[in-house]
Protein backbone atom coordinates (compact mmCIF):
# COMPACT_ATOMS: atom_id res chain seq x y z
CA UNK A 1 0.00 0.00 0.00
CA UNK A 2 1.32 3.48 -0.63
CA UNK A 3 2.94 5.58 2.04
CA UNK A 4 1.57 8.99 1.00
CA UNK A 5 4.25 11.11 3.34
CA UNK A 6 7.29 10.27 0.51
CA UNK A 7 6.58 10.34 -3.49
CA UNK A 8 9.01 8.27 -4.83
CA UNK A 9 10.14 9.48 -8.23
CA UNK A 10 10.16 7.30 -11.27
CA UNK A 11 13.64 6.90 -13.98
CA UNK A 12 11.45 9.43 -16.30
CA UNK A 13 10.29 11.95 -13.83
CA UNK A 14 13.93 12.42 -12.24
CA UNK A 15 15.77 12.97 -15.21
CA UNK A 16 13.13 15.03 -16.39
CA UNK A 17 14.30 16.87 -13.41
CA UNK A 18 17.59 16.67 -13.10
CA UNK A 19 17.68 17.84 -16.81
CA UNK A 20 15.09 21.41 -15.89
CA UNK A 21 17.09 22.26 -12.60
CA UNK A 22 20.04 21.95 -14.31
CA UNK A 23 19.08 23.78 -17.66
CA UNK A 24 17.45 26.23 -15.36
CA UNK A 25 20.39 26.92 -13.18
CA UNK A 26 22.86 27.15 -15.88
CA UNK A 27 20.29 29.57 -18.06
CA UNK A 28 19.57 32.17 -14.99
CA UNK A 29 23.48 32.31 -13.69
CA UNK A 30 24.20 33.09 -17.22
CA UNK A 31 22.10 35.85 -17.88
CA UNK A 32 23.52 37.28 -14.42
CA UNK A 33 27.40 36.83 -15.33
CA UNK A 34 27.85 36.36 -18.94
CA UNK A 35 30.23 33.67 -17.97
CA UNK A 36 29.72 29.80 -19.26
CA UNK A 37 32.66 28.89 -16.94
CA UNK A 38 30.48 30.33 -13.89
CA UNK A 39 27.21 29.07 -15.62
CA UNK A 40 28.73 25.13 -16.38
CA UNK A 41 29.95 25.62 -12.20
CA UNK A 42 26.61 26.40 -11.13
CA UNK A 43 24.14 24.16 -13.38
CA UNK A 44 25.18 20.91 -10.71
CA UNK A 45 22.66 23.00 -8.36
CA UNK A 46 19.94 21.86 -10.49
CA UNK A 47 20.82 18.73 -9.12
CA UNK A 48 18.52 19.70 -6.13
CA UNK A 49 15.56 20.00 -7.78
CA UNK A 50 14.47 16.62 -8.08
CA UNK A 51 13.93 16.75 -3.87
CA UNK A 52 11.93 19.71 -4.62
CA UNK A 53 9.80 18.25 -7.05
CA UNK A 54 9.50 15.04 -5.02
CA UNK A 55 8.31 17.17 -2.28
CA UNK A 56 5.92 19.11 -4.44
CA UNK A 57 4.30 16.35 -5.70
CA UNK A 58 4.04 14.72 -2.58
CA UNK A 59 2.18 17.80 -1.42
CA UNK A 60 -0.45 17.66 -4.27
CA UNK A 61 -1.11 14.32 -3.65
CA UNK A 62 -1.45 14.46 -0.31
CA UNK A 63 -3.99 17.75 -1.30
CA UNK A 64 -5.91 15.64 -3.70
CA UNK A 65 -6.55 12.79 -1.13
CA UNK A 66 -7.64 15.07 1.30
CA UNK A 67 -10.58 16.77 -0.80
CA UNK A 68 -11.36 13.67 -1.49
CA UNK A 69 -11.88 12.21 2.05
CA UNK A 70 -13.87 15.61 2.16
CA UNK A 71 -16.08 14.36 -0.91
CA UNK A 72 -15.70 10.51 0.98
CA UNK A 73 -17.10 12.24 4.16
CA UNK A 74 -20.18 13.56 2.71
CA UNK A 75 -21.35 10.76 1.08
CA UNK A 76 -20.69 8.77 4.26
CA UNK A 77 -22.96 11.13 5.95
CA UNK A 78 -25.34 10.79 3.19
CA UNK A 79 -25.56 6.63 3.43
CA UNK A 80 -25.71 7.09 7.09
CA UNK A 81 -28.49 9.09 7.34
CA UNK A 82 -30.51 6.90 5.00
CA UNK A 83 -30.35 4.20 7.70
CA UNK A 84 -27.16 2.08 6.75
CA UNK A 85 -24.74 0.56 9.48
CA UNK A 86 -21.33 2.20 9.23
CA UNK A 87 -19.80 -1.19 7.62
CA UNK A 88 -22.31 -1.23 5.18
CA UNK A 89 -21.62 2.42 4.30
CA UNK A 90 -18.16 1.88 3.67
CA UNK A 91 -19.18 -0.93 1.31
CA UNK A 92 -21.15 1.34 -0.68
CA UNK A 93 -18.81 4.27 -0.45
CA UNK A 94 -17.09 3.45 -3.36
CA UNK A 95 -20.06 3.28 -6.17
CA UNK A 96 -21.32 6.65 -4.72
CA UNK A 97 -17.59 8.42 -5.36
CA UNK A 98 -17.16 7.19 -8.70
CA UNK A 99 -20.03 9.74 -9.81
CA UNK A 100 -18.12 12.50 -7.86
CA UNK A 101 -14.75 11.60 -8.15
CA UNK A 102 -15.03 10.03 -11.71
CA UNK A 103 -11.43 8.09 -11.17
CA UNK A 104 -11.96 4.87 -10.45
CA UNK A 105 -7.99 4.36 -9.91
CA UNK A 106 -7.70 7.70 -8.05
CA UNK A 107 -5.71 6.92 -4.36
CA UNK A 108 -8.90 7.18 -2.15
CA UNK A 109 -10.57 5.01 -4.50
CA UNK A 110 -7.72 2.13 -3.94
CA UNK A 111 -8.27 2.45 -0.49
CA UNK A 112 -11.82 2.32 0.08
CA UNK A 113 -11.45 -0.48 -2.11
CA UNK A 114 -8.79 -2.12 0.42
CA UNK A 115 -10.86 -1.25 3.15
CA UNK A 116 -13.91 -2.89 2.00
CA UNK A 117 -12.02 -5.96 0.92
CA UNK A 118 -10.55 -6.24 4.73
CA UNK A 119 -14.45 -5.76 5.90
CA UNK A 120 -15.45 -8.80 3.66
CA UNK A 121 -12.23 -11.16 5.04
CA UNK A 122 -13.47 -10.70 8.94
CA UNK A 123 -11.42 -7.75 9.78
CA UNK A 124 -12.40 -4.79 11.95
CA UNK A 125 -13.43 -1.03 10.49
CA UNK A 126 -11.46 0.76 12.48
CA UNK A 127 -8.22 -1.92 11.58
CA UNK A 128 -8.26 -0.52 7.97
CA UNK A 129 -8.97 2.83 9.05
CA UNK A 130 -6.71 3.25 11.47
CA UNK A 131 -4.18 1.61 8.87
CA UNK A 132 -5.00 4.28 6.01
CA UNK A 133 -4.70 7.10 8.61
CA UNK A 134 -0.99 6.19 9.62
CA UNK A 135 0.02 5.80 5.91
CA UNK A 136 -1.80 9.09 4.49
CA UNK A 137 -0.15 11.26 7.93
CA UNK A 138 -3.66 13.18 7.32
CA UNK A 139 -5.13 14.90 10.33
CA UNK A 140 -8.57 14.51 9.37
CA UNK A 141 -7.85 10.58 8.42
CA UNK A 142 -5.94 10.28 12.15
CA UNK A 143 -9.40 12.10 13.96
CA UNK A 144 -12.02 10.45 11.79
CA UNK A 145 -10.00 6.90 12.77
CA UNK A 146 -9.46 7.78 16.10
CA UNK A 147 -13.63 8.31 16.21
CA UNK A 148 -14.15 4.92 14.68
CA UNK A 149 -12.19 3.50 17.51
CA UNK A 150 -13.18 5.14 20.44
CA UNK A 151 -16.91 4.53 19.35
CA UNK A 152 -16.48 1.13 18.95
CA UNK A 153 -14.65 -0.06 21.82
CA UNK A 154 -16.56 2.65 24.27
CA UNK A 155 -20.10 2.03 22.99
CA UNK A 156 -22.60 5.03 21.72
CA UNK A 157 -24.12 6.28 19.37
CA UNK A 158 -21.83 5.15 16.42
CA UNK A 159 -23.88 6.99 13.27
CA UNK A 160 -24.59 9.69 15.13
CA UNK A 161 -20.99 10.36 16.05
CA UNK A 162 -20.39 9.59 12.44
CA UNK A 163 -22.18 11.77 10.75
CA UNK A 164 -21.40 15.14 13.57
CA UNK A 165 -17.18 13.79 12.98
CA UNK A 166 -18.33 13.62 9.27
CA UNK A 167 -19.25 17.38 8.94
CA UNK A 168 -17.04 18.86 11.58
CA UNK A 169 -14.38 17.71 9.49
CA UNK A 170 -15.87 18.93 6.16
CA UNK A 171 -16.15 22.72 7.46
CA UNK A 172 -12.60 22.35 8.47
CA UNK A 173 -11.37 21.37 5.16
CA UNK A 174 -13.72 24.00 3.16
CA UNK A 175 -12.04 26.64 5.54
CA UNK A 176 -8.75 25.32 4.98
CA UNK A 177 -9.63 25.36 0.70
CA UNK A 178 -10.89 29.08 1.31
CA UNK A 179 -7.49 30.00 2.83
CA UNK A 180 -5.15 28.15 0.32
CA UNK A 181 -7.58 30.47 -2.86
CA UNK A 182 -6.54 33.66 -0.48
CA UNK A 183 -2.91 32.53 -0.43
CA UNK A 184 -2.55 31.24 -4.09
CA UNK A 185 -2.82 34.65 -5.78
CA UNK A 186 0.00 35.95 -3.12
CA UNK A 187 2.55 32.86 -4.22
CA UNK A 188 2.30 33.93 -7.83
CA UNK A 189 3.14 37.25 -6.80
CA UNK A 190 5.91 36.01 -5.37
CA UNK A 191 7.21 33.31 -8.00
CA UNK A 192 6.94 36.74 -10.36
CA UNK A 193 8.95 38.62 -7.80
CA UNK A 194 11.95 36.07 -7.85
CA UNK A 195 11.91 35.49 -11.47
CA UNK A 196 12.32 39.44 -12.17
CA UNK A 197 15.55 40.25 -11.29
CA UNK A 198 17.11 37.84 -13.20
CA UNK A 199 14.65 39.35 -15.94
CA UNK A 200 16.05 42.95 -15.53
CA UNK A 201 19.45 42.33 -15.56
CA UNK A 202 19.12 39.54 -18.40
CA UNK A 203 17.36 42.42 -20.91
CA UNK A 204 19.86 45.08 -19.41
CA UNK A 205 22.10 42.51 -20.53
CA UNK A 206 21.22 42.67 -24.17
CA UNK A 207 20.35 46.04 -24.33
CA UNK A 208 22.83 47.67 -22.67
CA UNK A 209 25.70 45.60 -22.67
CA UNK A 210 28.21 48.19 -21.86
CA UNK A 211 26.46 49.62 -19.04
CA UNK A 212 26.07 45.78 -17.70
CA UNK A 213 30.14 45.53 -18.23
CA UNK A 214 31.39 46.22 -14.61
CA UNK A 215 29.43 43.48 -13.56
CA UNK A 216 30.97 41.21 -14.87
CA UNK A 217 34.64 41.98 -13.96
CA UNK A 218 36.43 42.07 -10.74
CA UNK A 219 33.91 43.16 -7.74
CA UNK A 220 31.17 43.17 -9.96
CA UNK A 221 31.14 39.48 -9.96
CA UNK A 222 31.50 39.52 -5.88
CA UNK A 223 28.36 41.98 -5.95
CA UNK A 224 26.22 39.92 -7.83
CA UNK A 225 26.99 36.98 -6.14
CA UNK A 226 26.44 38.51 -2.55
CA UNK A 227 22.98 39.85 -4.63
CA UNK A 228 22.43 36.31 -5.55
CA UNK A 229 22.82 35.29 -2.37
CA UNK A 230 20.56 37.70 -0.72
CA UNK A 231 17.86 36.57 -3.68
CA UNK A 232 17.82 32.88 -2.79
CA UNK A 233 17.46 33.74 1.20
CA UNK A 234 14.29 35.90 0.34
CA UNK A 235 13.12 33.03 -1.71
CA UNK A 236 13.31 30.81 0.73
CA UNK A 237 11.71 33.87 3.63
CA UNK A 238 8.77 33.92 1.33
CA UNK A 239 7.88 30.41 0.69
CA UNK A 240 8.25 29.73 4.01
CA UNK A 241 5.81 32.56 4.19
CA UNK A 242 3.49 31.60 1.92
CA UNK A 243 3.57 28.11 3.57
CA UNK A 244 0.21 27.67 5.66
CA UNK A 245 -1.06 24.76 7.26
CA UNK A 246 -4.54 24.50 9.51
Amino acid sequence: MTEYHVYHLSKIERLWAIGLGCTVCFIAVWMMYRNSFIAAVAAPLGLLYPRMYSRSLCRRRRDKLRQQFKEALQSLSSLLSAGRSVENAFMALENDLVLLIGDTQSDLMRELRAITNRLNNGEQLEAGLQDFARRSDLEEVRNFADVITICKRAGGDLVEVVRRTSQLIGEKLEVELEVSVLVSQKKFESRIMMGMPFAFVGILGFMAADYMQPLHEGIGILLLTFCLLLLAACSWWMLRIMDIRL
